[in-house]
């Protein structure tokens, strides 16, 4: 169908933050090119990503105007190769992370201790639970990750992320999904050496230290880029990918959940409001270094996927 017909889809979208010379800027990547969020609209508010997403309720439809008439704009642009994509969201205010969310990783966590696999979890009337990581540990795509020093076991863990748009408080599953602007790819680096503590005995409820485990700088790379959740049809069915220096370690869907994302976003909402710009990391399938006992060196490259988000890397040093 020619262009120019009433009937071609308009031109999408997809919400970064870029580095410029004024310093971290919201944009909007349409085709291969990257335009300034708040100058193609003409809303000063949407310099940030969080400033979109807390007016987001008016934004899909800005957004979703303003990349339609990108290519006729007078607004300046830039090609996306030769752009700086930074963390999308800079940044959250909380990020919530599922445990334990695919049957297969549970199994074969379970497996290296020499346990069965554990039921569903429905089956015994359990729900989803979550870990908090510190918002100032996302890390920007490309970006470099120290570990030297800090971790002798870190490990991988491909996660679809899912940035809250508006508030949610109380939500059923039904209309959780209501609440989600888009979706990112991240991975939650896991320095697993460093979540028992020291000179505690294994059978003591204090032993594990979530935080040293799971919060240290660069432990949450995220992007490229929130596409927005009206571009994706079903997050339970998504393609996601991991690779270590080229070689293929994590290939599930994201339909292998446990618990879903809306089910995620029920119970997180439960007497506690999600804000804009909240992300929820929906939990790794099987094929970690924790399972084979195989973990990151410096020097390693990490690569990430998910089908319709697309990819981001990062070094280990």
């Amino acid at each position: 169908m020619p262009s120019g017909s009433a009937s071609a889809k308009p031109a999408g979208y997809k919400l970064a933050t870029y580095k410029s010379s004024e310093g971290p800027r919201a944009g909007l990547v349409v085709g291969e090119e990257v335009f300034d969020a708040a100058k193609l609209t003409g809303k000063p508010a949407y310099a940030t990503v969080i400033g979109i997403l807390e007016d987001w309720k008016s934004a899909e439809g800005a957004l979703k105007k303003a990349a339609a008439g990108a290519a006729k704009s007078r607004a300046k642009r830039q090609p996306l190769a030769k752009t700086k994509l930074l963390a999308p969201v800079r940044f959250p205010s909380t990020i919530y992370c599922a445990g334990a969310n695919y049957a297969d990783h549970a199994a074969a966590m379970a497996a290296r201790e020499g346990n069965p696999p554990p039921p569903d979890p429905h089956a015994q009337g359990l729900k989803p639970w979550h870990f908090i990581k510190a918002s100032r540990t996302i890390a920007d795509p490309g970006a470099t990750i120290k570990m030297t020093g800090y971790a002798k076991a870190m490990d991988w863990e491909i996660e679809l992320a899912a940035v809250i748009g508006r508030p949610a408080k109380d939500v059923t599953k039904e209309k959780a999904l209501a609440h989600v602007a888009g979706y990112m790819a991240s991975n939650d680096l896991s320095a697993r050496d460093r979540g028992r503590r020291p000179g505690v005995s294994d059978t003591s409820f204090f032993k594990m230290d979530w935080t040293k485990h799971k919060t240290f700088e660069g432990s949450c790379p995220i992007g490229p880029w929130i596409v927005p959740a009206s571009d994706i049809a079903d997050p339970q069915n998504l393609g996601l990918k991991l690779w270590v220096n080229g070689e293929l370690k994590q290939d599930s869907n994201t339909g292998k959940m446990l618990f879903n994302l809306a089910e995620q976003i029920e119970q997180l909402s439960i007497n506690m409001t999600l804000h804009p710009g909240d992300l929820i990391l929906t939990g790794t399938p099987s094929g970690t270094g924790a399972e084979s006992g195989t973990f990151l060196k410096a020097g390693d490259v990490v690569k990430i996927w998910i089908e319709k988000i697309g990819e981001i890397e990062n070094r280990m040093v």
